[in-house]
């Protein structure tokens, strides 16, 4: 699926009259089965941008567009098979606390199911490899039959990200993925997000705060800073000073307590790991 925003705004609909818009003039494009990590602080609109390809955010100025036509153009009826391309996988996945993983994972097939179908699966999950095969990828496959509300909050993230290799979906929306999971599990859980959208064509828009994860597994790195885009780059070109220059607004944070920061401002061209939160 090709995307193309010009000179988009965009506003949460809970904003204070007067704030600034979260995204600000924003040109992208991204071709079909692009793998993209968006990176950033805290703030720069990487979640408005997910929720604008979501389309669950209209944008309060400019153009979006899906294969060169407007989402917000089409019917109402367009508009929901479209929605039923995209999959979001949002930072904390709204899985149901006493639903039994199976079908918290099955989920993600709903789109493609008629309403008498998708009843059926809520009182018997009507593929069940499927499930396991999906849970294993992430190292969960022993989880199948859990409850939601008996998993970790680590466990609880990668059956959200599970449902997207049962989606019906051409863009894969991640937010987050990895932010309570530990380093190894991080590793596993995104080298399987951009091989599998590989395997399926699809296009692949993540949002990061762990710049090493995003430098090693995307070969796209787009740097958000205050609503716009700072830099569009190939991860090769993504120097230590730019990404100085993306978080300069944490510097005195990051001196406090230093932790990379000062290591940008070098020669090595060792990937960084900074978290922004």
């Amino acid at each position: 699926m090709d995307i193309e925003l010009i000179r988009l705004d965009a506003r949460h609909p809970a904003a204070r009259e007067g704030v600034p818009p979260a995204l600000r003039g924003l040109d992208l494009r991204v071709a079909s089965g692009e793998q993209v990590a968006v990176i950033g602080p805290s703030g720069a609109g990487k979640t408005t941008l997910l929720q604008l390809l979501a389309c669950a955010l209209k944008p309060s100025a400019g153009e979006l567009r899906f294969d060169g036509a407007s989402p917000w153009q089409l019917p109402v009826a367009d508009l929901q098979r479209l929605r039923g391309q995209l999959f979001l996988a949002p930072q904390v996945p709204p899985l149901p606390p006493r639903q039994r993983v199976v079908t918290a994972v099955l989920a993600g097939r709903l789109p493609a199911m008629s309403l008498l179908s998708s009843l059926r699966s809520l009182i018997y999950p009507t593929d069940i490899p499927a499930a396991h095969d999906a849970l294993d990828r992430f190292d969960l496959a022993d989880k199948l039959f859990a409850r939601v509300d008996r998993l970790s909050g680590g466990e609880r993230q990668r059956v959200g990200l599970a449902r997207a290799l049962l989606a019906p979906a051409r863009l894969w929306l991640i937010d987050e993925p990895l932010s309570a999971l530990d380093p190894s599990r991080s590793r596993m859980a995104i080298e399987t997000l951009v091989n599998s959208a590989r395997e399926r064509r699809a296009t692949l828009v993540a949002t990061l705060h762990q710049v090493d994860v995003a430098l090693a597994h995307f070969p796209r790195i787009v740097g958000l800073r205050d609503g716009s885009v700072a830099f569009d780059l190939p991860a090769a070109e993504v120097t230590p000073a730019r990404l100085a220059a993306l978080y300069a607004q944490f510097e005195h944070e990051l001196q406090a307590a230093p932790p990379a920061l000062p290591e940008l401002a070098g020669s090595s061209p060792q990937p960084v790991v900074m978290h922004c939160r």
